[in-house]
């Protein structure tokens, strides 16, 4: 059993298992009935998105190609996820991992640049099963 980090919108994995969309907002002029079936995700949880007000100081921030931009951006994040309810939903997450498949995932095309990689990291931390 284990957690997949994946791109919403990509073709699934043989035994993913339901995605999760870690992300602020559904995708753009897709239908709800489509969520699933185009493979953006099964639920919804913005709650592990970074806050409305952090993504726009990240494109500000340019952190795709700032390495400092990046840096402040993932210690926001960071501090946004060490709020309770936040943090009880990674260990959750983390728990589910040894005895589900499924995986959570965001819209952008390079992990290295997204909230996706810190996720991970954060899960990695609390002992999670990742694929």
């Amino acid at each position: 059993m284990s957690i997949r980090i994946v791109r919403l919108g990509t073709p699934r994995h043989p035994g993913e298992g339901i995605r999760i969309g870690t992300v602020r907002r559904p995708p753009r002029g897709v239908a709800k009935t489509r969520y699933a079936a185009d493979n953006w995700y099964d639920i919804w949880l913005p709650d592990l998105a970074p806050s409305q007000t952090l993504l726009t100081s990240a494109h500000k921030w340019k952190i795709a190609t700032d390495p400092k931009g990046w840096r402040r951006f993932a210690a926001k994040y960071q501090s946004e996820m060490k709020q309770p309810e936040k943090s009880r939903l990674l260990d959750l997450l983390a728990a589910l991992s040894h005895t589900s498949n499924f995986s959570v995932g965001c819209y952008c095309e390079a992990e290295r640049s997204c909230h996706r990689r810190l996720l991970r990291e954060l899960l990695e931390k609390r002992r999670a099963n990742i694929k």
